[in-house]
This record gives C-alpha cells, structure tokens and sequence, in this order.
C-alpha cells in the first residue's frame, strides 16, 4: 500500500460537483457584475423591464403574425402557446420547488439595476424560460422566423444576470425549462411539418418556368387577392383569371381548354370544382389555399405562393386519390370530406351567417343553432340494417389524430374511405360531442369507425341533405360512395 494515498479523502464525484456549484454559481454572477459591457448599458435594462408579464413576446407575436402568412401566423400562436405553457410551470412548480433567495446587489453597478426589484424568489428565471419558450415555439413553426427572435431571446435571457436580479443557473435553468415547453406542446399539438404527407406516390409532371402554360382561376369570394398578386409575382408568365363564385365553374372549363396545367385559388369548395374538370380534362391541378381552412391544400402539404411555385417551376408533384358520390340525378367527387345528417345543416346554416359576421364566428352560431333545434336523426340502411344516424362522415383517406390536435391525413393515396357513423339517440349534442372525443377509437357507444373502398346508403328518408367540401345539396334515396385510387395529379414540392 502506498503510504502517500489519503484514504479518508472523499473522492471527487456527482454529490462533490453539485456542492461546488453554488459556489461557481456566485463567481460566474460577480464576475459579470464586475466586467465592463460595452453598448450593453442602454439596452439590457429597458429590454429586461419589456419583457415583463410577457409584453415583448405578444408584441414579437403581433408583428410575426402581422405578415399575413399561414406559416407566420402559426409560429406567432405556437409561440405564444408555448411561453404560456412554460409561465405556468415556472409560476406552480418551479419557483415553490427551489425557494432560492435572490442575488446581493452590492457588486451591480446602479446604472444597471431596475428600478423595481422582482420579489419572487430566484430560481428558475421565468423570464428567461419565457423568451426561451417563445423563440422555440416560433422556430418548430418557422425556422426562418425563429433565427430572427433568437438573438432577441438571447439577449432578454442575458440581461436577467447583467442586471443583478438572477444568477446564471437561474436563466440556464429557466430557458431549458422553456424549450422543454415548447417541445411537450409540440408533442400535444404537432407542427405542421409533423402533419405534412409523404411525397408519394410521385408523378411525372411539366415543369413551367415562370409559371407559363399555367392557368389559375382565381375566386374573388375567397378573398383571394394578396395570394394572386404574390403568385403573380412568382410566375410571371402565368395567366390568371379573377372571377364571381357563381362564374368559378365556366371560367376553368374555359381555362382547361387552353391550359398545360389547370390552377385554382379558392377554398375548398372552389378546389373541388376545379379537380372535377381537371379529372374530366385529364390535366393536373396546381392548388393555391386561399379559403378560411383549405383543408386540402394543407393536407398535400402546399401552404402558399411559395411552395406552389416551386413546385411548379420544378415540375414536382404527387398522385393522388379523389372520391366519389352518386345520389339519385346527382354525382360529383370529394377530396376532403362528404357526409350526412347534422353536418349539412350546419354547413348551410353556417353559410347563412358567414356573410355578416365571418367565418369562424358562424361556424359557432351555427352549431348551437343547429344542435338546440328539436329534429329527429335521419333514416338510412347501413350494412343491411335499417338504422337512425345523426351524422354519416365519410372522408377521403383515412383521418390520424395526434396528440390533441385534429384529426388530418398523412396518406392522400391510401385507398381507403374512413367512415365514422353516429348512431341516433337522445341528445344529440351530447353524442357529437362524445364521438369527436373517441375519435382515435374504431369503436365506441356513440360511434363507429370503419375502412372501405366503397359504400351504399339505401332508404334515406326525404328531405335528406348531404355535404362534399364544404357544399350542400340534396340527397336522394340512395348514395353511393367509391374511390378513384390515385386518379388526380397534384402539384406540390417533394422537399415538403
């Protein structure tokens, strides 16, 4: 035995490393009291007192949203969801874990404090969690946005120290906490990266630089217009055509006669007319979102004028499958959606007020209206058995929930119908809303969910309506519905 080894020494590990942090906690936090920040003087305090009660981020978020993008818009709110997310773990958990008093002002110079001290106590720093969580947010939704807030951040985290009112543990505490904020929302509401289908199956489509063999009807009630002038701008040679709703139908039919590629700027509805005639006119559609959901558009993974032209000066894009309903003298095709019983009434009623008070707060009226009113389910024979229905939804590819966001597809050519029946009962409401909550279940009390190719409704009862993206018509005794596998080519970028 060596004689020189002390054996009552402790040996250096995990518990003697955490006993010297506080410590090099306090020589780290005079250390920067001490050293001379140049230009910093100025900046960091008024940055500092900004970002109290999250005052800086709503503004950051105003101004973000402020660019009118889907994808802006949607990085402002994560943003925001996601600092509110982190305040509130700071506020219950974080700050009545670890009563840690605040830092000694003495060695801070006066010029740099606040001139009102925070009383909480130290650790974590729910500023820095905050604009931690807030640039997070923002960058999961938008990279580009987020390396514009990042710098900002940065700056409001470093401040907490520079102006004496935490200690650096606190703000490298505080902004892990806010990252893992904004990713555990991002696991219960997923981006819309998360949600984008896979680019396939591929198709081979022209490419058209600057957009020319490319006619794009474009629907004025959609408030289409920003959206056509970016487009514009994009791909100048492209021919555009403005017009009524009612006139959406005879102008692509006009614009599919001398197209290389047939374009439509709408919402959903809009889309719809304009897949018809290009499945009828065998050409593929280029899809600019410009509706209140845009659901399909979305869904393929196409969110502006941006992603459109690049796609199509690339000649990129997928197949993709289309539905189809026949219903007495009526046929026509789904890309999203079609369904009867209460959803129809909702649509045609919430299109009666959508005019006067918009879009969203129509959408609300009209459910209370329609699920208030005293009216029985609809009849219909479902797999041979003659059965009440409040609501038949059949859409076109099968519908994935994740984490709490709404149902989407990840799959726009998997063949399948994903029907969802809610039987007819009691309480309408009640069971509409117990169905949307068992949505992810293929079986519950209050519906059912199955996977087909093809499905026929007999013996509806009359008066009966049924809906298709978003429109409304009259249903007759039968319907048929039945997929077209990959019949529709869709431009769209392969990198998305």
């Amino acid at each position: 035995m060596n004689p020189d080894i002390d054996l009552t020494a402790p040996r250096a590990g995990l518990r003697s490393l955490l006993r010297g942090l506080p410590a090099l906690d306090h020589r780290l936090f005079a250390t920067a009291a001490g050293r001379h920040w140049p230009a910093a003087g100025p900046v960091l305090p008024r940055l500092s007192r900004a970002a109290d009660h999250g005052v800086l981020w709503g503004a950051a978020a105003a101004a973000i949203a402020a660019t009118r993008t889907p994808r802006a818009r949607r990085a402002a709110v994560r943003g925001l969801a996601s600092l509110a997310l982190a305040s509130l773990t700071v506020n219950t958990l974080g700050k009545r874990s670890v009563r840690r008093p605040r830092p000694a002002l003495d060695g801070v110079p006066v010029v740099r404090r606040l001139g009102r001290q925070p009383v909480t106590t130290s650790f974590p720093s729910g500023h820095a969690a905050s604009a931690a969580a807030f640039a997070t947010g923002v960058a999961l939704e938008s990279p580009a946005w987020g390396a514009a807030v990042a710098p900002l951040a940065l700056s409001v985290a470093v401040s907490r120290v520079y102006t004496g009112v935490h200690f650096p543990s606190d703000v490298l505490a505080g902004a892990a906490l806010g990252a893992g904020a904004a990713l555990v929302l991002r696991s219960l509401v997923p981006t819309r990266a998360q949600l984008t289908p896979p680019a396939r199956p591929r198709a081979q489509l022209p490419a058209l630089p600057g957009g020319e063999g490319l006619v794009l009807v474009a629907n004025y009630g959609s408030g289409t217009s920003e959206r056509v002038r970016a487009l514009r701008d994009a791909l100048p040679q492209a021919e555009v055509v403005e017009c009524e709703p009612q006139d959406v139908a005879a102008e692509l039919e006009k614009a599919a006669g001398r197209a290389r590629v047939l374009g439509v700027c709408g919402g959903d509805g809009t889309v719809n007319t304009a897949a018809e005639t290009a499945l009828r006119h065998d050409l593929p559609l280029a899809v600019l979102p410009g509706g209140t959901l845009n659901h399909f558009a979305y869904d393929l993974g196409v969110e502006d004028e941006r992603d459109l032209s690049e796609a199509l000066e690339r000649g990129e894009g997928v197949r993709v499958d289309v539905g189809r309903f026949v219903s007495g003298d009526r046929r026509g095709v789904f890309l999203n959606t079609f369904s009867l019983g209460v959803y129809p009434e909702l649509v045609r009623e919430r299109e009666r007020w959508a005019h006067r008070i918009g879009g969203w707060p129509a959408g609300v009226l009209a459910a209370v209206r329609v699920l208030r009113a005293d009216r029985h389910p609809l009849q219909a024979e479902f797999r041979g058995r003659r059965r009440p229905l409040w609501m038949l939804f059949a859409g076109n590819g099968t519908y994935h929930r994740m984490g709490l966001a709404p149902g989407r597809r990840i799959d726009l050519s998997d063949g399948m119908l994903d029907v969802r029946v809610v039987p007819g009962g009691r309480l309408p409401a009640l069971r509409l809303l117990s169905a949307a909550v068992a949505g992810p279940l293929t079986r519950s009390p209050v519906h059912t969910a199955v996977h087909v190719t093809r499905l026929r409704l007999t013996g509806l009862t009359p008066d009966t309506l049924l809906a298709y993206d978003g429109e409304v018509a009259q249903a007759g005794r039968e319907v048929l519905l039945e997929k077209l596998p990959r019949a529709l080519r869709v431009y769209r970028p392969l990198s998305g």
